[in-house]
């Protein structure tokens, strides 16, 4: 029953502070490696990351005292693979919003996020032929965010976050086979 008093609690004392909530604002920026992970993939087909960016503005809007709050933004950002000397790449308006938690220090802070992402195919190719083959991307994409980072003098945050992908994003139209998009971000971001 303790418990059920103490969450009563957090979760007032959370609606409590939105009025002096701390709002950020910046441009967030970065390497993207990313793979396309197929099911059942015959080894004709050898796959590699293909490295490529992601940038544009992000918001941060922090709970004072309990560390707790949201950040989101709207990324462009560069996806696919390679098969052999062929690059499949596709350019994506990706919306990540994540649930954050930070802990430290003013001069110096450690964070976790967490939360989904929609992306929509902004360009790129659209039909790749590969090995006698069509590889076809679709326009739209959902997934994952997993991450963690840290944030210096209250302006500058470094992380590295997962994308793991749960729409399928290309299909191999003979083989009937689709992909999911999957990738690590390395990223930068100033926060006003």
């Amino acid at each position: 029953m303790k418990r059920v008093y103490l969450l009563i609690l957090a979760l007032v004392a959370w609606m409590a502070v939105p009025a002096q909530a701390q709002f950020k604002w910046g441009i967030k920026g970065g390497a993207n490696i990313s793979s396309i992970h197929f099911s059942d993939l015959p080894e004709t087909f050898s796959t590699d990351n293909l490295t490529g960016f992601h940038i544009g503005p992000t918001i941060e809007l922090m709970a004072p005292f309990i560390g707790l709050g949201f950040d989101a933004s709207i990324l462009y950002s560069q996806t696919g693979m390679e098969i052999g000397t062929q690059k499949i790449k596709s350019d994506y308006l990706n919306v990540p919003v994540n649930l954050k938690w930070k802990i430290g220090i003013p001069a110096v802070k450690v964070f976790a996020a967490a939360g989904p992402y929609v992306g929509f195919r902004l360009g790129g190719g659209k039909i790749w032929d590969v090995l006698s083959d069509q590889i076809e991307s679709k326009s739209f994409s959902a997934g994952l965010n997993i991450g963690a980072g840290v944030e210096l003098i209250q302006h500058l945050q470094i992380s590295a976050t997962y994308q793991l992908g749960l729409t399928d994003n290309y299909s191999i139209k003979k083989l009937e086979i689709d992909g999911k998009n999957r990738g690590w971000l390395i990223s930068a971001a100033i926060l006003f």
